[in-house]
C-alpha cells in the first residue's frame, strides 16, 4: 500500500514539474546530492525523496492579498495556516500552498524570513534568511532525514535539517538557524485574530492543484509513513499534532491539545527552564519565562481577537507574545524554541517527554 502511494505522489509531483510555469532547477546545484563526504547526521539515513533538487519549487516573495479580498472558496475554515507578524505587517501562509512548495522565502517589513514546512512531518518552522550577514533564500534539496525536509541555502549550497534547525552538510555544517516565531492555527480562527492581515494567494506562477493534498489522506492516516524514521514511538497516534518545545540540551517536551480542554494556561519547567504554554482547541503557543517576565501572573484572556493574556501589571499580550497595551507595551515575551508537528517526528529526532496533567 505504501509503495503504491509513493508512486501516486511521484506522479502528482512530477506530472506537473514540467508544466507551463517554465520552472527549471538550478543546474549548479547537482553537487548537493553528490557532496556526501561530511555530514553531521548518519549518511545512510539521508534518503532521496524523489523530486530531486528544486523538484519541489520554493517560492520567493509570493503574491499577497488582503483577507477581505479573498474568494469565498479560497480556503475552508478548517484549513491550517502559518502566521507571522512583524509590527503592522501580518501574513498568513496556508498549508494548501506549502504542501506543494514546502518553503516560502519572504520579506515581511524589515524581516527576511523563510517559512519552512514539511508535509511529511507536519512541521512549520521559521528561519531568518540572513546567514552570516548575507541574505539568502532556501530551496528544497529533495533529500530527507527521518522523513523530514532537508532545505539548502543558495548562498553556500549547504544542506540543513529542518527539525534539527541546523546545517548538516556543507561549509556551514553544525551552524544553527536563527529561529523566527511562527503561529499555526486554522483559517477560521486566523481571520478573527487578524482580519486585516494578508495571505499568500494561489497565483504563485506555478500550476498546482492547490486545495488538494499531493499526499492524499497521509495527514490523518496513522498507519502510513512514506519513509522510515530512526526511532518509532507509539505512545501517541503518529499523526497527532503536538506542540514541541526543544531544549538547548537536545531534548523535547510535547504538549497535546487535550491538555487544554480544562485549562488554558500551563506553567511548566523543562530542562531547567520555566515556560508558559497557552492553548485551546485551535492553537498552542509557548514562551520562555525569564527575568522580569518570570514574576508576572498571567490570566487567559482570549476572546477571538489577537489578545491572549492579561497580567497583574495591567498588560495585555497577543498570541505572538507582544504587549499591545499596558506599561510594558511594545515589549515581547521570549518565544520558546518550539513548533507544531506530527507526534512521530519529535521522538525521531529528540528524546521526548510528554506533558502529563
Amino acid at each position: 500500500m505504501n509503495r503504491i502511494l509513493i508512486i501516486v505522489i511521484f506522479i502528482a509531483l512530477y506530472g506537473c514539474s514540467s508544466d507551463k510555469d517554465g520552472f527549471n532547477p538550478d543546474p549548479d546545484l547537482e553537487f548537493i546530492q553528490e557532496n556526501r563526504e561530511e555530514w553531521s547526521i548518519p549518511l545512510a539515513e539521508v534518503l532521496d525523496g524523489g523530486p530531486g533538487i528544486d523538484g519541489i519549487p520554493a517560492l520567493v516573495n509570493p503574491e499577497l492579498i488582503e483577507i477581505s479580498k479573498t474568494p469565498s472558496n479560497f480556503l475552508k475554515d478548517s484549513d491550517l495556516v502559518i502566521g507571522f507578524k512583524n509590527g503592522t505587517n501580518v501574513v498568513a501562509y496556508p498549508h494548501t500552498i506549502l504542501d506543494w512548495h514546502e518553503i516560502i522565502n519572504d520579506n515581511v517589513g524589515d524581516v527576511s524570513v523563510a517559512i519552512t514546512y514539511c508535509p511529511l512531518t507536519g512541521t512549520g518552522i521559521g528561519w531568518s534568511r540572513i546567514v552570516n550577514g548575507v541574505e539568502t533564500t532556501f530551496g528544497v534539496s529533495g533529500l530527507l532525514y527521518n522523513s523530514n525536509l532537508i532545505p539548502f541555502d543558495r548562498a553556500t549550497k549547504s544542506n540543513w535539517s529542518q527539525i534539527l534547525n541546523k546545517s548538516v552538510n556543507g561549509s556551514l555544517i553544525d551552524q544553527k538557524a536563527d529561529l523566527i516565531m511562527l503561529f499555526e492555527t486554522n483559517w477560521g480562527t486566523w481571520k478573527k485574530l487578524y482580519p486585516n492581515s494578508k495571505v499568500v494567494t494561489q497565483n504563485t506562477g506555478f500550476s498546482r492543484s492547490y486545495g488538494t493534498s499531493p499526499y492524499g489522506d497521509y495527514s490523518t492516516n496513522n498507519d502510513i509513513l512514506l519513509f522510515p524514521v530512526s526511532r518509532n514511538d507509539n505512545r501517541l497516534p503518529s499523526k497527532e499534532r503536538v506542540h514541541a518545545i526543544i531544549s538547548d540540551n537536545g531534548n523535547a517536551k510535547s504538549y497535546r491539545f487535550i491538555s487544554f480542554e480544562s485549562k488554558n494556561i500551563i506553567k511548566d519547567s523543562f530542562e531547567g527552564e520555566n515556560y508558559l504554554v497557552v492553548g485551546n482547541s485551535d492553537f498552542i503557543v509557548s514562551f520562555l519565562l525569564e527575568g522580569n517576565s518570570a514574576l508576572l501572573e498571567f490570566s487567559y484572556a482570549h476572546d477571538g481577537t489577537e489578545i491572549l493574556l492579561n497580567d497583574n501589571e495591567g498588560n495585555q499580550w497577543n498570541i505572538f507574545g507582544e504587549a499591545i497595551s499596558g506599561p510594558r507595551k511594545g515589549q515581547f515575551l521570549k518565544p520558546s524554541n518550539s513548533f507544531m508537528g506530527y507526534w512521530f517526528s519529535i521522538p525521531a529526532f529528540y528524546t521526548t517527554e510528554i506533558y502529563q496533567d
